[in-house]
């Protein structure tokens, strides 16, 4: 995008807060803290229950490439200062809005999207940026949300149908808000005047869980959870039963839903993610592709390993750290490294049999090695982190995306994404 244009799509977005905004998922990008809740004087009608993480996080920057504290702190916030307040041309995806609002921006496609916007909010909630966090949540909320007709209640998204983008009522984007929201309420409390984090993560749980129940459905719209299955559609539609995406499971998220609200339903959704990842990975590659039916079979149109995907990387790697008595996820890394031969060879999209499909890299893929690589046993996983560590800072119009990636990843491979 030239600049001319960026500064045409930024004018037209903040002349636009009150406009339906597209948002979405992006597929074609080119120590330990308390894991208890402190006490505070919320209503015990939006109590939220007390999260039990591990009790140390891997830290395999530090333990591994022998890396000094002050220098992996030093570049996470270098990384968010540019995303979030450097050059707005070649840097920066963040832009605020008004006194108390911001959002972020998908510079390659001048939108803003659900996936970002919950990227975002995890992102500044575990780098305790409250004030970021709050002007984030403040727009979503505010911008974002259907409301009226079968999907009021879901939050505006696009999904990519036959390389073109949809709209849609992503599920990604909601599960990251809800989380985000629970570790707000976990890490700063809810004081009067401020944004009720409690109260907002247990609605839009409820949303997610049982929207038919809350607010009805009708027009094809579904909850974003199938109650037999236990796994979260592909997109809430009729047309979209029997399918869900690898990379929107998130059991890590689940299990921690099932501790803040003692719903059972959440704790067997994070066991039917956990099955489906096993039976949708290739047995040799540990590719899993972009679409899959519940059964684990690729969906026609969605068969390959695709950027979207690299999202799984992450959620398997924070299953593993926060609840890491599965076996599965340490072998699939070790495919997955092997698969990408190194660093170097890594591509942007394969078969899953590990076919490239181009020998162009993805800056985002080498990320996402990385952070899986922190759970990984294979002697090669050394080389994955040392690449994610020193690849430059992605500029220009696909750094939304690889730049979010980056940023979520150093924190996994320093020990600093955490339950709170």
């Amino acid at each position: 995008m030239s600049r001319a244009g960026l500064g045409t799509a930024r004018l037209a977005f903040l002349a636009a807060l009150s406009c339906v905004v597209a948002c979405g998922t992006t597929v074609d990008s080119l120590g330990s803290g308390e894991t208890e809740r402190p006490g505070n004087d919320v209503p015990a009608s939006v109590m939220l229950g007390p999260l039990r993480g591990p009790t140390t996080y891997p830290n395999p920057l530090r333990d591994l490439l022998a890396l000094e504290r002050g220098d992996i702190d030093a570049k996470i916030e270098e990384t968010f200062r540019r995303l979030f307040e450097g050059d707005p041309v070649m840097e920066r995806i963040y832009l605020g809005v008004g006194e108390d609002q911001g959002f972020v921006l998908d510079v390659l496609h001048s939108d803003v999207r659900t996936e970002g916007m919950g990227y975002a909010m995890m992102i500044t909630v575990q780098l305790d940026k409250r004030d970021y966090f709050d002007r984030l949540w403040s727009y979503a909320k505010q911008a974002l949300p259907y409301r009226e007709g079968a999907n009021e209640g879901y939050y505006r998204s696009s999904c990519m149908v036959g390389g073109e983008p949809q709209p849609c009522a992503d599920p990604f984007g909601p599960q990251q808000f809800a989380m985000a929201l629970i570790f707000a309420h976990g890490r700063w409390g809810d004081e009067p005047g401020r944004i009720d984090y409690a109260a907002d993560a247990l609605a839009l749980l409820e949303i997610l869980r049982d929207k038919e129940r809350v607010n009805g459905l009708g027009d094809g719209v579904t909850n974003m959870f199938d109650e037999d299955a236990k796994l979260v559609l592909d997109v809430p539609e009729t047309a979209a039963a029997g399918r869900t995406r690898p990379s929107i499971e998130m059991p890590a998220y689940y299990e921690l839903w099932a501790q803040a609200t003692g719903d059972a339903f959440w704790s067997d959704a994070a066991e039917a993610a956990r099955e489906h990842w096993a039976r949708t990975a290739h047995e040799r590659t540990g590719l899993m592709p972009l679409r899959a039916t519940f059964e684990g079979m690729p969906v026609q149109g969605s068969e390959g390993f695709e950027p979207e995907s690299y999202r799984a990387l992450i959620n398997i790697a924070l299953d593993s750290i926060w609840f890491g008595e599965h076996d599965w996820h340490v072998d699939n890394a070790n495919r997955l490294l092997a698969t990408f031969v190194s660093p170097e060879k890594i591509g942007t999209s394969y078969e899953l049999n590990g076919t490239p499909r181009t020998t162009q890299q993805d800056a985002a893929l080498v990320f996402a090695a990385g952070a899986v690589a922190t759970i990984a046993t294979a002697n090669t996983r050394q080389n994955y982190l040392t690449a994610a560590w020193e690849m430059d800072f992605p500029t220009g119009a696909p750094r939304y995306y690889a730049g979010l990636i980056q940023l979520l990843s150093l924190l996994v491979m320093s020990g600093q994404y955490r339950v709170y």
